[in-house]
């Protein structure tokens, strides 16, 4: 049984992909993730020391300790107060499994106040303290 108009023949079955809705699905959500992946990068800001050496590569995420200019810190993204450091490093279980902290101190902080942090990490269990620093200009790569 074949349908027919008056200004046309047969109508035939229709074999073309129609894309438009699946174009608009896309530019939608591609504004999405444009507005919203500035957003995710958070964090504590800290003007870093610079150093010559060649940057790691990482392949997990890795547990960071952060002191900044006005001397708070942070374990991850929680703040802990200076007093309480040893006592939640002693407690926290991935410390106690890796063994292994990053630290990553505002540059303009006194020598003596990161050695102490340093110290009090090494007393909560850690062996391995690695420092994060910003790369030298000249090391990087195009």
């Amino acid at each position: 049984m074949a349908f027919a108009s008056a200004d046309s023949g047969p109508r035939r079955a229709m074999t073309d992909i129609n894309v438009t809705p699946l174009v608009d699905v896309m530019l939608v959500l591609l504004i999405i993730f444009m507005v919203t992946a500035p957003l995710i990068q958070s964090g504590v800001k800290v003007d870093l020391p610079r150093a010559s050496a060649q940057q790691m590569e990482h392949q997990e995420e890795k547990l960071v300790l952060t002191i900044t200019r006005d001397r708070r810190v942070f374990l991850g993204n929680s703040e802990i107060p200076p007093a309480d450091l040893e006592k939640k490093l002693s407690s926290n279980a991935r410390i106690q499994k890796e063994k292994e902290l990053y630290l990553h101190a505002d540059r303009s902080l006194p020598y003596g106040q990161v050695v102490e942090i340093m110290a009090v990490a090494r007393r909560a269990g850690v062996e391995s303290l690695g420092m994060i620093t910003e790369p030298d200009r000249e090391l990087r790569r195009p």
